[in-house]
């Protein structure tokens, strides 16, 4: 077994100790010293908050709007689609906007370039990788990573750019393509970059990340703080929205304008070309689930609400990274199980390599960000950060 694989089933096996799936002697007794390591976590994180917000450690400041979109807890809350409409709303209104993501499981720079580096100049000193120079796409899903690409391939004008030194890539941003505004994408917690805008993601599903702190549960730190946020979204809503739930953000935070919004499906598109497809297509047909996102659940739940019948599942840890052999062998067991077609996301299409293989059709869902309440906030909001009356807007 490799490496990778090994790592990505301890990650499983981790989340299912902590979500109190896995019994027995063992497991309890993780999730007891574990939950010792929260209130070690918690204290680390709250003395940190403090002394950005005493100024005893002060943030870099870039002299133009900074925004951070991002949540309280680990895991898929349904962040990208959130930064895709408000990045692309801020540009449609006239700011020439650039992503700064970290780049999660991105390519690292390897021992070997470090170390000519190092030779040549004398130190290690990597610029950021520019994804999107808000003009054309110049990197691939494997350098970039799969969300920073699924960003830039979305929003051609506007820039993404990757670094875990996100004031290293917010001033290259500013200088080298001319931004004047940032969006901290996952920057809820990254505050040595100063943002005046903070906007946070709720999962409907999973508000609270089991009630506890890393590492016994999914929280990045106490719900409470929450009352940092300007805006909330709550996101993967019914139909009906989240009452209760608002009430309770509400009492937390009792002036940011709260947002209620679901994921909608909006067509099918082929993995490996241009042809798209009506969701009703998806009515009768027998279809392969393949998927490696933190909610898989969701995705399959999908699927069935249009009608479609999973006749068979292949779920791969979060942000895989797809071997062009795993796919092959996706292929034939889903021709085997009778499988019409191959579903998966559009966030692991960017990650499947490409594969010469035309007898089963290989499709992703596009999936669309909608606001059921809201959503006139939200647009004041935007008029506001783009320094416009609602009216001009």
């Amino acid at each position: 077994m490799s490496n990778k694989r090994k790592i990505e089933n301890l990650e499983t096996y981790m989340l299912s100790v902590l979500d109190g799936t896995e019994k027995g002697k063992w497991p309890t007794t993780l999730r007891i010293l574990l939950k010792g390591l929260s209130l070690l976590f918690s204290v680390i994180v709250q003395v940190r908050l403090m002394l950005y917000k005493h100024r005893i450690i002060r943030p870099n400041t870039l002299g133009c709007q900074v925004i951070s979109v991002g949540n309280l807890t680990v895991g898929g809350t349904g962040k990208t689609p959130v930064v895709e409409v408000f990045a692309r709303n801020l540009q449609q209104q006239g700011r020439k906007v650039a992503i700064l993501s970290r780049g999660y499981k991105s390519k690292e720079m390897s021992f070997r370039e470090k170390m000519i580096q190092r030779i040549t100049t004398g130190k290690i000193e990597t610029p950021p990788r520019v994804v999107s120079d808000g003009k054309r796409l110049l990197l691939d899903s494997w350098t970039a990573g799969d969300e920073p690409y699924m960003l830039a391939s979305n929003l051609p004008n506007v820039a993404v750019v990757v670094d875990k030194d996100r004031v290293k890539a917010g001033k290259y941003a500013i200088k080298e393509l001319g931004c004047d505004t940032l969006i901290l994408d996952d920057g809820f917690q990254y505050l040595k970059l100063g943002h005046r805008l903070d906007i946070a993601l709720v999962d409907r599903t999973n508000p609270f990340g089991g009630g506890h702190l890393l590492p016994r549960g999914l929280l990045r730190e106490p719900m409470r703080n929450i009352k940092r946020a300007g805006f909330i979204f709550i996101t993967k809503c019914g139909e009906e929205g989240e009452p209760e739930l608002k009430e309770q953000l509400r009492r937390m935070n009792p002036v940011a304008e709260i947002s209620e919004c679901r994921h909608a499906a909006k067509y099918l598109k082929d993995v490996f070309g241009e042809q798209t497809y009506p969701l009703d297509k998806l009515k009768g047909m027998k279809i392969a689930a393949v998927s490696a996102i933190a909610v898989p659940e969701s995705f399959e739940r999908a699927l069935e609400a249009f009608g479609a019948e999973i006749v068979y599942k292949r779920r791969f840890a979060d942000h895989h990274r797809f071997s062009q052999q795993e796919i092959i062998n996706t292929i034939n067991r889903s021709i085997q199980r009778g499988a019409d077609a191959i579903l998966t996301t559009e966030k692991d299409a960017v990650r499947f390599p490409f594969v010469d293989r035309r007898d089963i059709p290989v499709i992703y869902m596009r999936v669309e960000i909608e606001m059921l309440s809201g959503e006139e906030e939200f647009m004041d909001w935007i008029s506001r950060i783009c320094f416009k009356s609602p009216r001009a807007a």
